[in-house]
């Protein structure tokens, strides 16, 4: 089973994933965020004490679908938190290759991550990014489409997806059937193409 929590900046996306797990005793944590300064360790120290000490915690800035694949069957549920960390990594690791590479780099995983859900009840956190302002760089841009395209992806697949809104999970689909985001075998890669070419058209 797939659960998608979707939502701003301190909108309540961590807690409330939390609270959809914490009357099992067997969770895993799949982390993606790279602590590379204070604040950051000061953000990830406070998630830490936000979890229940029997939860088992995952460091993992970029190979989630491998993590959660070695480990599905030790765990009631599994949490990533977040896809948008992940595809910041992503995007730093893959800054000397072509911005066509990160994409199906990309897309891949996530065809994966949503692939290991039928063995696990996996609940993913991400974040909206394309209610803002158009990012000045080409990368920046490139990011939020591909923020964008994954979140479509992975909502298309999942069994329950929930809108943050100031700390209140609001249900924006609760069972599979009626999106309009593409599904099947190659479908992300068919779908990736096709905005490549339409974005190709504006560079």
């Amino acid at each position: 089973m797939l659960t998608l929590i979707i939502g701003g900046a301190r909108s309540g996306k961590s807690r409330f994933a939390q609270s959809l797990c914490c009357s099992s005793p067997r969770v895993a944590y799949v982390a993606t965020a790279r602590v590379e300064d204070e604040e950051m360790r000061g953000r990830v120290a406070r998630h830490r004490q936000d979890r229940p000490p029997n939860w088992i915690t995952f460091e993992e800035p970029l190979a989630i679908s491998e993590i959660i694949r070695q480990h599905t069957l030790k765990f009631d549920f599994m949490i990533v938190d977040c896809l948008t960390l992940w595809l910041g990594n992503l995007c730093w690791s893959m800054r000397e290759n072509s911005f066509q590479a990160l994409e199906w780099r990309a897309l891949d995983e996530v065809e994966r991550l949503v692939e290991t859900a039928r063995s696990t009840r996996l609940v993913v956190v991400t974040n909206e990014v394309g209610q803002g302002i158009v990012p000045e760089s080409p990368l920046g841009r490139l990011f939020r489409d591909l923020q964008g395209w994954i979140n479509q992806a992975v909502a298309g697949k999942a069994d329950l997806v929930y809108q943050m809104v100031a700390g209140i999970p609001i249900p924006i689909k609760s069972q599979k059937g009626g999106n309009a985001t593409p599904h099947g075998s190659g479908s992300y890669r068919r779908f990736a193409r096709a905005m490549w070419d339409h974005l190709e058209r504006f560079r």
